[in-house]
Order: C-alpha cells, then sequence, then structure tokens
C-alpha cells in the first residue's frame, strides 16, 4: 500500500489535466508523479530520453537498470524493466544472472561484466573507479558513457522515489515477487 496518496487525475486541470490524458496513468508511478505537475513531466522527458534518443545499446542499458533495481531492493523497478529487457533482446539466462546477483556469471559478456561492474560501483561508491571507467571507456563511445551515468543515476532516483512513497506493484507484480530474489 503506498505511503503517500496517489494523485486524483481527475481532479486535474489545465496543461496537467493534457499531459496525464497523452501519458495515460496505467502505471502506479506516474499516478504517484502526478502529484508535482513539474516533477512528473521532468521525469518522463528524461526517462524517454534515456529509453528512446540514446545511442547506448538497449540491451546494455536494461542490464545497467535491473542491476540499480536489485541493488536498490526496488521490487517494482525490477518487474517492470525484466519486461522490458526481454522486449529489447536481453536473453533469459543474463536476467536470470542477475536475479543471482552476480555480475560474473558466464552468461555475461565482457562488455555486460564491465558496465555491471561500473554501476555497481557508481551505485555503491558514487564514483567509478580509474579501472572501472577505462573498461567501459574501451567500448563505449563517450556519448554513451555518458548516457550510462545519465542512466545509473536516474534509476536510483526511480528506486528511490519507488521505495519512499511505497508505490504498489502492477499486475502480475505479486505472483512474480513470489519466485524473485529481492
Amino acid at each position: 500500500m503506498s505511503r503517500i496518496p496517489y494523485y486524483e487525475v481527475e481532479n486535474a486541470t489545465g496543461k496537467h489535466a493534457e499531459f496525464l490524458g497523452k501519458l495515460g496513468t496505467h502505471l502506479n508511478i506516474y499516478r504517484m508523479l502526478a502529484n508535482s505537475e513539474a516533477g512528473l513531466k521532468g521525469f518522463v522527458r528524461m526517462g524517454n530520453a534515456l529509453l528512446y534518443r540514446c545511442e547506448l545499446d538497449p540491451t546494455l542499458r536494461e542490464l545497467a537498470i535491473l542491476r540499480v533495481g536489485r541493488l536498490s531492493r526496488a521490487a517494482y523497478e525490477v518487474f517492470q524493466h525484466e519486461r522490458i529487457a526481454r522486449e529489447v533482446g536481453v536473453p533469459e539466462e543474463k536476467i536470470a544472472a542477475l536475479r543471482d546477483a552476480t555480475v560474473d556469471a558466464p552468461a555475461f559478456s565482457d562488455q555486460d561484466k564491465a558496465v555491471l561492474r561500473f554501476t555497481d560501483e557508481v551505485v555503491r561508491n558514487v564514483r567509478a573507479s580509474d579501472k572501472t571507467l577505462k573498461a567501459v571507456e574501451a567500448f563505449l563511445s563517450r556519448g554513451a558513457l555518458v548516457e550510462l551515468t545519465l542512466t545509473v543515476g536516474y534509476y536510483m532516483m526511480v528506486c528511490r522515489l519507488l521505495e519512499t512513497t511505497g508505490v504498489d506493484g502492477e499486475e502480475g507484480q505479486a505472483e512474480w515477487l513470489k519466485t524473485a530474489k529481492i
């Protein structure tokens, strides 16, 4: 149960109502974010840029997002992005390996491992070590590296919002939680 009430979408007026109408409020996270008109708009713009307009490979992006979700113990985020990871082509064995909380699983390529180590260090230490940074610099462009860093930071924010406000899970999440390791 949410810790902060969801926004009552039917009470929205003006540009907020128009934005919510275009966005749709089918996800609980949007109904929570709607409590802040400016926050919702900024959140959606940044999220859309990271998901749809970046050069960072979507499979690497999703591995990083799933890792952030697991490190943050944010079930909602992991549930949502396991689905998205599958949609962009992340193999099931990589998704399963992340459930086991290891970045050294044989399912991961050297690039996957470098991205996951980078993610771990940014989440845990704020700053990736020189060694870890060099490992991702070996195969990511500067733009993709900046996008990876922004993705990790953005999804850290998402996880903290979800967990602090207590956003309720979506359809199917309760069943998923029975087998998930969060």
